[in-house]
């Protein structure tokens, strides 16, 4: 079993450099968690009840949010890049992807990525979500995976993650407020799964994003990723690029300059990619 996640130490051995979301808000089941401690369940992780634990506070990194999307124009935001369909409320009740984890290239300067599958947050403000980090923290690259029902502060998972492993996440509507989450390694077959609710969760949107994750003064600067592939993305079971027009194609550019941009489905409506830029 990895080490303790509330003992500072990431699953893979290494620094925590990981973050708490940017506090509780709402209220209601939503503020208090509705399922006890900060909202989180056990979970399965290799078949082993495991519980799922906050995340922590690191004084090499601050504390870090995936919110929902901060939007400049339709097609560009500041801190998502990927796609994302839409609709009316309870109109999606699943995702999926999957991708290769990228490697991040480190400087002296902190930069941060995220990539995740999500119901929410496109058009409403919560989101259901669940992925992976790939962080550049004091010119050392760290890697983990954790999910988040924001508002509700996010929580690193037991999946380690190693950059050109291959990552299935998919989040689904068991019934209103309720949801399933899986990541799991195709790479090693290590997997994790459970079940959260957020009463406030209206199904407005599925996406597949890379984003800067966020902290209490702002966005992030995005990492260099280079290229994210993802491929099988669904939402309701179809292909992700079949929602047209109700669907988003998104161009990060980020409040430091960096610029994070999809390309284009393929055939199957299924495939793309996600390419950083400097500018």
């Amino acid at each position: 079993m990895a080490n303790a996640i509330g003992a500072g130490v990431a699953p893979d051995g290494g620094a925590l450099p990981l973050r708490q979301g940017e506090g509780r808000k709402g209220s209601g089941d939503d503020a208090a968690g509705g399922d006890g401690a900060a909202g989180l369940v056990p979970a399965l992780v290799d078949g082993s009840a495991r519980a799922v634990v906050p995340m922590l506070g690191s004084s090499s990194a601050p504390d870090e949010g995936h919110r929902p999307i901060v939007r400049i124009r339709q097609g560009t935001s500041s801190n998502w890049s990927g796609y994302a369909a839409y609709g009316a409320a309870g109109r999606f009740t699943s995702v999926a992807s999957t991708w290769t984890q990228p490697a991040v290239s480190c400087t002296a300067q902190n930069r941060y990525s995220s990539y995740w599958v999500g119901l929410d947050g496109y058009n409403t403000s919560t989101v259901e979500q669940l992925g992976t980090e790939g962080d550049c923290i004091n010119g050392a690259a760290r890697y983990y995976a954790w999910l988040e029902m924001y508002p509700r502060p996010g929580s690193v998972i037991g999946v380690t993650v190693t950059p050109s492993h291959s990552y299935s996440a998919s989040v689904t509507t068991l019934r209103r407020g309720s949801f399933a989450l899986r990541l799991t390694d195709v790479t090693t077959g290590q997997s994790f799964s459970t079940v959260e609710k957020l009463n406030s969760a209206q199904g407005a949107s599925a996406e597949v994003v890379v984003e800067a994750p966020s902290n209490g003064g702002g966005i992030l600067p995005l990492a260099n990723f280079g290229t994210a592939s993802f491929t099988t993305s669904t939402a309701n079971g179809l292909p992700l690029g079949s929602f047209t027009p109700n669907l988003d194609p998104i161009t990060m550019l980020n409040p430091y300059g960096m610029k994070s941009t999809p390309s284009r489905f393929d055939a199957t409506n299924k495939n793309f990619q996600v390419t950083w830029s400097a500018s």
